[in-house]
C-alpha cells in the first residue's frame, strides 16, 4: 500500500497547480464564474483531504483561504488584481505547509490571510461590481430542509474516508436530524471488519445553498452513492444545477453511478482503476529510470548476440538473433515513448513567473505559447527549466521596453513573450522570443572587446557577435537590478544546454526583438550512434548531428594542420581526429570525412574508417573525466569494449575556432 500522506503531497501539487492556473486566468478575466468555481473546488479538495490525512494546518489555513474566497463565489466581492495576488502568495504559503511544514512561519500565514480577508472586504468590493450571482448559489433568505442520503463506498474506511466527519460538517450548515441505515448490514458471522455497511439519511434544515451541502461530499463521490433532495413542494431546487443532479434523479440509491468532479486525495486501492486519472496510470519516477536501464543493457546484450551470429554459419542463430533485435528494437522505441512528457507541462509554470516579472518590473506582459503537445523526455523537461527561466527573465528585463518607449514606438503597450516548441527530424526545436529592441551587435562587440574576449580587429559574423553573450561574466547591462545584469544566467544556459547534447542559436532584429532557439536531442538515454575508427580507437557520433560522410581527398590528405573542404560549392572547415586524440599512429591510405552539424555551422570530421550505426547506450563518465571536453560520454560495444561519444558541440567550436585562425593566416599569406 502507498503511503497515503505521499498520496495526498502529490495529488495535491496537481491540485496547487491547477489552483494557479485558475487564479492566473482570473487576472485577465476576472467575470468568468466557471474560473472561481474551478479554483474554489481545488481549495475545498486539498482542504478536506489535508484534515483527512492529518495535515491540521493545511485543512486550518485552506479553510480562511476558502472562506475569503467564498465571498467571491457567492458575489459579495469582485475578483480584483489584488486578491489575485494575495490567492497566489496563499497558494505558495499551502505548498510550503505540505512540503515543510517545521520551515514555515505562521506569522507569514496570518500577513497573507489579513490580506485576502482585506481583498475580499465591503470596503474593497465596493468600487467594482461583483460576479453576478446565480440562483442556486445564493443564500435564501428562509431555511429550507433537505432530505440527504448517502451510502460510502465498501472500501471506504479502508481508503480513509470518515463518514463522522462529513455528518458533522453536515451539523455545520444547520439543524439536522440524522438516521442510520441498517438494511444492509450483514449478520456478525458474515461481517468484513474492514467493509462499510451502513447509510446514513440526514434531514437538515439550514439556509446554505445546495452547492454547500453538495461540497460536504466533493471529495468522495467516486467512492458513495448521494441523494439530496429538497421537499417535495420545493419544485425550484429540483432544477439545480450541481453535481450531485444526476444522484438525485435516480430511483435506487444502491444503482446510482456517483459522477466525477475533482480526482479526489485518497490512497491506494486494491481494484484495477488505482491511480488511474483518464485512462493514465500514475507511476513512480524512479521505476522509469530503473526500467529504461534494463532496456539498455538489453540492448548492449542483444548487440553483442548480433555480434554472436554474425561470426558463425548457423542459420538459426542468425534468425532468433535478428527476431530478438527486432523485439528489443520495439521495446526500446516503447520504453522511451513512455519517459516521453508534453513540453506543455513545462511551459504551464511560467506563466506565474511572468505574472510576478510584469508586476515587479511594471511592464505588462502578454504570454503566447505554441506546440505544448511536443513531446521530450522527461528528464530533458526537468533539466531545461532553469534555462528557460534565465531566457524569459532577461527578455523582460533586457529585451521588451518600457510601455511609454513601446508606444512611442508604434508598439502595443504590452510585451510580446512566445514560448514555441517543435519537432526537428530527431531533435526538439524549443524558442523563446520576444517583440523588445532586440540586441545591439556593435554594443556587444565593443563590450567584448573591453573585456578582452575578442581582438580589436577580429572579423566576425553576427551570428558569432550573438553568441558573445553566454561568455561568463558578460553583460551589457547599464544598470545592475534585482533580476538580471551581472551577466550570471546566460554562460549557465549554454553550458546546461550542452550538457544535454544540444546547442543555441541567437537571431535578433534591431527594433523588432530577439529569438533564442534550443536544439535539442529527444531524448538521453539511447541514441543511434555512428561508430568510426581513428587510428586503433572505436568512437561513436550522434547519428542525428551527421550532415554526409565523404572522401577525404588525396592532396588533402597528405597535408597537416588547417584545412577547408569543398563540398557543392561550400568550404567547411574540416579537424583531423588522429592529430586532436593523439593516436601516434600512421593513417590509413584512403581516410573518410564525416561532416557535423548544428545549425547553420558545420565541421568535417577525418577518421580512418567507417563502421556503421549503432544502437548507443549512454553512460556518464566519471567525476575524474569531468574536464575532458571532447566526449559527452561512452557506450559498450557488442564484444564488451568500450566506445566514447563524441562531443559534438565542443568539435563544432572547434572547427570555428581553426577556420577563424585558418582564415587569419590566409589574410596575413595575402
Amino acid at each position: 500500500m502507498p503511503d497515503p500522506a505521499e498520496t495526498y503531497r502529490q495529488e495535491a501539487a496537481e491540485l496547487l497547480d491547477m489552483l494557479e492556473q485558475s487564479l492566473l486566468d482570473l487576472d485577465h478575466r476576472p467575470d468568468d464564474r466557471d474560473l472561481v468555481d474551478t479554483a474554489f473546488r481545488a481549495l475545498h479538495t486539498i482542504k478536506g483531504s489535508g484534515a483527512m490525512f492529518g495535515f491540521d494546518s493545511v485543512a486550518a489555513f485552506t479553510h480562511e483561504f476558502e472562506t475569503a474566497f467564498d465571498r467571491v463565489r457567492a458575489g459579495l466581492a469582485p475578483c480584483s488584481r489584488a486578491l489575485v495576488a494575495a490567492a497566489l502568495r496563499a497558494r505558495d504559503h499551502i505548498r510550503g505547509l505540505i512540503e515543510a511544514p517545521d520551515a514555515t512561519d505562521p506569522a507569514v500565514g496570518d500577513t497573507i490571510l489579513s490580506a485576502l480577508h482585506a481583498a475580499v472586504s465591503d470596503d474593497a468590493a465596493a468600487p467594482a461590481p461583483a460576479l453576478p450571482p446565480t440562483a442556486p448559489e445564493s443564500a435564501s433568505a428562509s431555511p429550507r430542509t433537505w432530505r440527504i442520503c448517502f451510502r460510502p463506498g465498501p472500501d471506504a474506511l479502508v481508503n480513509g474516508t470518515n463518514p463522522l466527519l462529513m455528518l458533522e460538517e453536515l451539523r455545520g450548515l444547520g439543524r439536522a436530524r440524522v438516521t442510520a441505515l441498517l438494511d444492509r448490514v450483514p449478520p456478525l458471522d458474515a461481517i468484513d471488519p474492514e467493509s462499510c455497511y451502513l447509510g446514513w439519511e440526514v434531514m437538515l434544515e439550514t439556509a446554505a445553498p445546495r452547492s454547500a451541502i453538495e461540497e460536504v461530499f466533493l471529495f468522495i463521490l467516486d467512492d458513495a452513492a448521494v441523494r439530496i433532495e429538497p421537499p417535495s413542494d420545493d419544485t425550484a431546487a429540483q432544477a439545480e444545477p450541481g453535481p450531485a443532479a444526476a444522484i438525485a434523479a435516480t430511483p435506487d440509491l444502491a444503482e446510482a453511478e456517483p459522477p466525477s468532479v475533482v480526482p479526489p486525495l485518497r490512497p491506494g486501492r486494491s481494484d484495477p482503476d488505482i491511480g488511474r486519472v483518464g485512462g493514465s496510470l500514475r507511476v513512480q519516477a524512479e521505476r522509469l529510470d530503473a526500467l529504461m536501464d534494463r532496456v539498455g543493457e538489453l540492448v548492449i546484450c542483444q548487440a553483442r548476440l548480433h555480434q554472436l551470429a554474425g561470426a558463425g554459419a548457423d542459420p538459426g542463430l542468425t534468425a532468433v538473433a535478428e527476431e530478438i533485435g527486432r523485439l528489443v528494437s520495439e521495446l526500446r522505441d516503447t520504453t522511451m515513448g513512455i519517459r516521453m512528457v508534453p513540453i506543455g507541462s513545462l511551459f504551464t509554470r511560467f506563466r506565474r513567473l511572468l505574472h510576478d516579472l510584469s508586476r515587479d518590473l511594471g511592464k505588462p506582459v502578454e504570454l503566447v505559447t505554441s506546440g505544448e503537445e511536443t513531446e521530450l523526455d522527461k528528464t530533458m523537461i526537468e533539466r531545461m527549466a532553469d534555462p528557460l527561466v534565465h531566457l524569459i527573465r532577461n527578455a523582460v528585463d533586457h529585451g521588451l521596453e518600457a510601455p511609454d518607449a513601446r508606444e512611442a514606438a508604434g508598439k502595443p503597450r504590452a510585451g510580446g513573450i512566445r514560448l514555441v516548441a517543435r519537432h526537428a527530424g530527431a531533435e526538439v526545436l524549443v524558442t523563446v522570443a520576444d517583440d523588445g529592441r532586440g540586441l545591439d551587435a556593435e554594443r556587444i562587440r565593443a563590450k567584448a572587446v573591453e573585456n578582452g574576449l575578442i581582438a580589436a580587429d577580429a572579423r566576425l559574423t553576427e551570428p558569432e557577435i550573438h553568441q558573445l553573450i553566454f561568455h561568463p561574466g558578460f553583460s551589457t547591462a547599464r544598470e545592475i537590478s534585482a533580476i538580471s545584469g551581472r551577466g550570471v544566467g546566460m554562460d549557465v544556459v549554454k553550458r546546461t544546454i550542452e550538457a544535454l547534447r544540444g546547442s543555441i542559436e541567437v537571431t535578433s532584429r534591431p527594433g523588432h526583438g530577439t529569438e533564442v532557439t534550443l536544439r535539442l536531442p529527444l531524448t538521453l538515454a539511447i541514441i543511434e550512434g555512428l561508430l568510426v575508427r581513428v587510428g586503433r580507437g572505436i568512437y561513436a557520433i550522434p547519428l542525428s548531428a551527421v550532415e554526409e560522410c565523404v572522401e577525404l581527398p588525396p592532396d588533402e590528405a597528405s597535408r597537416g594542420g588547417f584545412s577547408l573542404l569543398s563540398i557543392r560549392g561550400a568550404l567547411v572547415p574540416f579537424l583531423r581526429l588522429r592529430e586532436l586524440l593523439r593516436t601516434g599512429t600512421a593513417p590509413d591510405p584512403y581516410q573518410k570525412v564525416v561532416i557535423i552539424a548544428a545549425g547553420e555551422h558545420r565541421v568535417g570530421l577525418v577518421v580512418d574508417q567507417i563502421l556503421g550505426s549503432h544502437q548507443t547506450v549512454i553512460k556518464s563518465l566519471s567525476r575524474l573525466h569531468a574536464d575532458v571536453k571532447t566526449f559527452s560520454g561512452a557506450t559498450i560495444l557488442g564484444d564488451g569494449t568500450v566506445a566514447l561519444i563524441l562531443d559534438v558541440a565542443q568539435l563544432l567550436e572547434i572547427g570555428q575556432a581553426e577556420e577563424e585562425r585558418g582564415r587569419a593566416k590566409l589574410r596575413e599569406a595575402a
